[in-house]
């Protein structure tokens, strides 16, 4: 159930109340006991708990095979590739 802000017009007491969404009867003073104003209020703000996720949470850690292979030069090279056969007959 949400939170709400209460004023009452006749004493002025700010006070908070637990209540339904659809609630159709209006809050009370705690002090006065006469009907209260509801108040606009900005809402609750949203709090994140804990470490959070981000972009290197689920990356995978380098193991040392990895490393072996960084240090070597890429061999993948276009350059390095023989063309294919010509079929026989074709200049």
């Amino acid at each position: 159930m949400p939170t709400y802000e209460y004023r009452c017009p006749a004493c002025g007491h700010h006070f908070e109340q637990f209540e339904k969404m659809n609630a159709v009867e209006r809050a009370k003073c705690p002090k006065c006991g006469k009907p209260a104003e509801r108040q606009i209020s900005g809402g609750a703000g949203l709090v994140f708990k804990g470490s959070g996720f981000y972009a290197t949470d689920y990356k995978r850690k380098a193991s040392p095979k990895d490393s072996e292979r960084s240090d070597k030069p890429a061999t993948s090279d276009k350059s390095d590739k023989k063309p294919p056969p010509k079929a026989p007959g074709a200049e």
